[in-house]
């Protein structure tokens, strides 16, 4: 009997057979506190705090102090329950089960008054029989502990030696011993965010019933093979088998736009059955490689997947397959110690721009779609081509991977750990390792992630001495480290996914650490791996300062959201610097006066004695500093991708701390909670530009280098002008022709004292004058025009205060504002207050009369509107 017609006889069975029967329990749920007080309607996905907000028992959370104020609901143990109709025969199915994608985090899970199991990993995924206990009409519940208390109990249970940090800094208002719970770490307070340790069911939760088996987890892995120059694709299958016997089947897997079909034999064994496939992609076919943003395309492919099995139903999985292949590279380079750090994205190294990223809020029912396209399309809008997901928060849902697959952003991925140590007992080790290889098998067909990382600064957290461990005890800590993110991470992680790689944690020297025993003497060594980097008392412009890394994965400064965002959960009393407020939302010790003494270094503070213009004056402020210093900073690991100086250089990213912000506060982030940007965020745009001059200063030189993410090589004119801030003619101007920027590159491109300059350009001082330059190729290419400051603009003279005006067009669906000022003006900022979108471009150095600036608007409004909510501010309006 041919392949052929075994198929379509099995095909006949299959159709006999019904499929599983799944059944959503989303919606309407009750919730219930600890002694019976509050009994409220609730809705699933959700949580106790939004889901008393939505009944107006509790204001919004985030409204002045009510993070503090709300504390006893985290304190309280909540309860959720249902009551659901069965809605099919019980008696047709072998299993039944009881699935939650996500419970939040310590519950007892009860059905019809039987205790099924118990959760303690938010990050689990937990599957409860209820084959012989479901009836027609069920009442199910999920009794919560509060998370709180159960760290609390979990610490003090861990008697044999303490797990620092206890708690955390007072300044943070937070909870003690995160650690001690497998629970998004922040929750319980960061310095950037506030302490909602939340209870709730927040993600899916249905009935799944089937006969035989059940597809659990499906995933499709790309390789490249070099000796054949073929593509081939892994599938990898694991079900619930619930037969007492093998059971044997067909499986086909069809790719039509790469004129691929292949059919297999295959078997299941009972319990968890997988089905690893290894299709060959035909060799005529032309596979389009699955590119970063900025370099190319994010070509996928439509795959259908048909299982048939002898005994049961016929299962059809639709799914994309992306080919992309990427390597961490670790290797020595000539005239420096150490190793690079870099990552080949199909053969081609890829300088890695971008940020880091948090949770998008407290509460995780309240992060949509539409919220994270929104956050990530910004990305990419500013040139990024990756994003750090950061230890301290949570594995992202599926829409976000989905919409990074979509985006070409790649994914720096961390496992949940995050500044701390974490215990090993046999109990959490487990429950470590049932998320581990959820989480990869969940994750592994998205080709946006790149790397998999142990944690988040716990290998520099023993290094540096962080918790004051004695050095007689250090070695258990070393163990325990070891245990966790080598012996049981690491493994789970090569065994599930052999197409990416792994570090074990962020900053580390790469496999200089693993030599070292996995902790290195000093994990920020310039010379091998990443590096994390913040200095607040230095001052930013001066590049010196920045080490000369080969990979920055986290830094950054500190400013505060706009007006329009703060006064939504704000009132009139609070609007000042120094306000209870203020002091309550920063979370960073000593941060507000950190961005004072920043700002003070080149900028006047505000004088006035109107408290709110004073306010809103320095929030201004902050966002120039901010923007202006993390520019300098990201320009400098920009520059040294080509060069080694004293054997450090070949900076190969910048991920800059951090993308987005969880509550409306001051912090690192360049979106504001809302996705509004921050000045950070457009010059985000101009220093991740593709095409990039970039000036610094050295011993009284001006050097320009031509920085280029391009492919190929281009012959440019760099022009190069100086204006006086006294006028808007341009005192002189310089064009040098012939300048090739090489691709993939930082090249020096022009070199002249500062001295010579001004002799050139007459009339001119350091503090008088501002150098602006840009590069300008055949067909269109242009790079942003880039400044150099001769000196603190609190130093310049001739600056006046600009009358700045605007006349806002609609232009299909975009607004045009055009610009007039009657003097150069530094910092040029539009708002528009609450209205929702984006600008062009934002916090312009304006040094001619006119320029035009569009603005996208993320919800209908009009130029009426929009010309009513103007407000324009520019340095010198800062009084």
């Amino acid at each position: 009997m041919g392949g052929a017609a075994i198929f379509s006889l099995l095909l006949a069975v299959a159709a006999a057979w019904g499929g599983p029967e799944v059944r959503s329990l989303r919606g309407s749920w009750r919730l219930g506190n600890g002694n019976g007080s509050l009994r409220l309607p609730a809705e699933v996905p959700g949580c106790a705090h939004t889901a008393l907000h939505r009944r107006g028992l509790v204001q919004d959370p985030y409204y002045r102090f009510n993070d503090v104020m709300y504390r006893w609901i985290s304190l309280d143990n909540w309860t959720y329950s249902r009551t659901f109709k069965t809605p099919f025969d019980v008696r047709k199915w072998q299993r039944i089960n009881l699935v939650f994608e996500g419970v939040d985090t310590v519950a007892h899970i009860l059905i019809n008054n039987v205790t099924l199991g118990t959760t303690d990993n938010m990050f689990n995924r937990y599957s409860f029989d209820i084959t012989s206990v479901i009836k027609e009409v069920n009442f199910v519940e999920v009794r919560f502990l509060s998370a709180i208390s159960y760290a609390a109990e979990q610490s003090r249970c861990h008697t044999a030696y303490s797990i620092p940090p206890a708690c955390p800094p007072p300044v943070q208002k937070g909870e003690c011993h995160a650690n001690f719970i497998r629970k998004e770490q922040c929750s319980f307070g960061w310095d950037w965010g506030p302490s909602f340790p939340t209870q709730g069911i927040w993600k899916d939760v249905r009935i799944e019933a089937y006969n035989y088996y059940h597809l659990i987890y499906f995933s499709l892995t790309p390789f490249f093979v070099k000796s054949t120059q073929q593509w081939s694709l892994e599938i990898e299958s694991i079900f619930d088998v619930v037969s007492s016997k093998p059971i044997a089947g067909l499986v086909t897997v069809n790719i039509p736009k790469l004129q691929t079909q292949q059919t297999y034999n295959v078997k299941l064994q009972p319990g968890e059955g997988s089905i690893v496939l290894l299709v060959n992609i035909n060799k005529s076919s032309t596979v389009e490689a699955w590119w970063p943003n900025g370099h190319g395309k994010q070509t996928g492919y439509n795959v259908t997947t048909t299982f048939i099995m002898e005994a049961g139903y016929k299962i059809e999985k639709i799914s994309k397959a992306y080919f992309r292949t990427v390597e961490l590279v670790q290797e020595p380079i000539p005239g420096s110690p150490g190793l690079s750090f870099y990552f080949r994205i199909n053969g081609r190294p890829i300088f890695i721009k971008g940020s880091n990223w948090i949770p998008a809020d407290s509460f995780q029912d309240r992060v949509t779609y539409d919220k994270l396209w929104l956050l990530l399309k910004s990305a990419a809008d500013a040139n990024m081509n990756a994003l750090r997901v950061w230890g301290g928060g949570v594995y992202e849902q599926d829409d976000f991977y989905d919409i990074c697959d979509e985006l070409g952003i790649m994914i720096w991925q961390d496992f949940m750990f995050a500044c701390a140590l974490y215990p090993t007992d046999q109990n959490y080790l487990e429950s470590v390792r049932a998320e581990v290889s959820h989480q990869v098998r969940r994750l592994k067909s998205h080709p946006s992630i790149i790397l998999w990382s142990g944690n988040n600064e716990n290998e520099a957290a023993i290094a540096s001495d962080w918790f004051s461990i004695p050095h007689a005890d250090r070695e258990v800590y070393v163990k325990d480290y070891v245990l966790l993110y080598v012996k049981n991470i690491r493994e789970i992680v090569l065994a599930e996914d052999k197409s990416r790689p792994f570090v074990a944690s962020s900053p580390t020297n790469g496999v200089e650490s693993v030599k070292e025993g996995w902790i290195s003497q000093n994990p920020y060594d310039t010379h091998y791996g990443d590096t994390h980097f913040y200095d607040y008392s230095s001052d930013c412009w001066n590049w010196t300062v920045y080490p000369k890394t080969r990979f920055a994965s986290e830094y950054g400064f500190q400013s505060w959201p706009s007006f329009s965002t703060l006064e939504k959960v704000s009132s009139t009393e609070d609007w000042s610097y120094t306000s209870n407020f203020s002091l309550h939302r920063q979370h960073h010790e000593n941060g507000n006066d950190q961005m004072l003494q920043q700002i003070g270094y080149h900028f006047k503070l505000p004088q006035t004695t109107d408290p709110i213009k004073k306010f809103k004056d320095t929030i201004y402020l902050t966002q120039v500093m901010q923007a202006q210093c993390t520019k300098t900073e990201t320009e400098f690991y920009r520059s040294s991708q080509s060069e080694i100086i004293n054997g450090e250089g070949h900076t190969m990213g910048a991920l800059y701390w951090q993308l987005n912000d969880i509550w409306q506060a001051p912090s690192w982030a360049s979106l504001e909670y809302g996705g509004k940007w921050k000045l950070l965020h457009y010059f985000a745009q101009h220093f991740f530009a593709p095409l990039l001059p970039v000036a610094y200063e050295d011993k009284g030189v001006l050097c320009i280098y031509g920085v280029s993410d391009l492919h190929t090589d281009h012959e440019l004119t760099l022009k190069v002008t100086v204006h006086s801030w006294s006028s808007l003619e341009p005192v002189c101007t310089l064009a040098k022709d012939g300048v090739t920027v090489r691709a993939q590159s930082a090249v020096p491109i022009y070199k002249e004292s500062i001295n010579d300059l001004l002799e050139r350009c007459r009339n001119c001082t350091r503090k008088s004058c501002v150098v602006t330059f840009y590069l300008v190729g055949e067909g269109g290419l242009r790079s942003p025009t880039n400044h150099h400051f001769l000196s603190s603009l609190k130093d310049a003279v001739g600056l006046e205060k600009a009358q700045l005006s605007a006349a806002v067009s609609q232009k299909d669906d975009v607004y045009v504002f055009d610009l007039q000022t009657t003097a150069v003006a530094p910092f040029v900022t539009l708002d528009v207050g609450s209205i929702k979108g984006r600008f062009s471009d934002n916090g312009f150095l304006m040094i001619e009369k006119k320029k035009v600036v569009v603005f996208y608007p993320w919800e209908p409004t009009s130029a009426e509107e929009l010309e009513k909510s103007l407000t324009l501010t520019s340095l010198m309006d800062v009084a």
